[in-house]
């Protein structure tokens, strides 16, 4: 077995009972999505593909907000296995630095293979995928649907966004509807545009049923 194989072993194993927003079949559609984009850049693939695979190996929101479990666990399995510094250092900025969280928050670290992962991590926020990670997050977390009263905000600290309860249809404005032009690689962008017009779509059928027009 490769080094790549090994990873998905281990993340099939750590995510094995995840919530299914994400769970290994994120994982799995973030690291094909990072093989796409980078037949069009100029990269190191084995960053990006360890990159991808590991970004989610322990999301904070399932670790009480500790944004330090995720690193630790990565750093922990690429160590045993033998993975040199700077490639683990690298991979462990890029699961650093990777998240939304709010859209106010300031990069630390910049890179080819960050921009590439980032990229493909939030095609799988957006579209069709998009939409049903988003429903089925707020169903988890037993959240409104939707509520007319309660206005999405826009302006959230990351701390505000990460301990949100808003009515899950605001996740649309307070992230997934801003991701478009936070694509970093011209084939992220591409992908993108699509993907954001469905959830325009999707939208304007949500609030005509609502409202008992169709």
């Amino acid at each position: 077995m490769t080094l790549i194989d090994r990873t998905i072993a281990f993340v099939k194993a750590k995510l094995d009972k995840a919530e299914g927003g994400h769970d290994w079949f994120h994982i799995e559609r973030v690291y094909k999505n990072a093989l796409l984009i980078s037949k069009d850049e100029d990269c190191d693939l084995n960053v990006v593909q360890l990159g991808a695979l590991l970004h989610d190996i322990a999301d904070s929101k399932f670790h009480d907000g500790d944004e330090t479990v995720g690193p630790k666990t990565a750093r922990a399995f690429l160590e045993s296995e033998s993975v040199d510094e700077q490639t683990i250092s690298h991979v462990i900025n890029i699961i650093k630095n990777i998240s939304f969280k709010g859209g106010n928050f300031g990069q630390k670290f910049s890179s080819k293979e960050l921009e590439i992962v980032q990229d493909a991590d939030r095609l799988d926020a957006i579209g069709a995928i998009g939409i049903a990670r988003t429903f089925n997050y707020g169903g988890f977390k037993n959240r409104a649907i939707y509520n007319p009263a309660i206005a999405p905000n826009l302006n959230m600290c990351k701390e505000e966004y990460k301990k949100s309860e808003a009515p899950t249809l605001n996740h649309f404005y307070e992230k997934l509807l801003l991701l478009k032009d936070k694509m970093n690689t011209e084939t992220g962008k591409k992908i993108a545009q699509a993907r954001h017009k469905y959830m325009e779509n999707f939208l304007s059928q949500f609030y005509a049923e609502w409202e008992g027009e169709k």
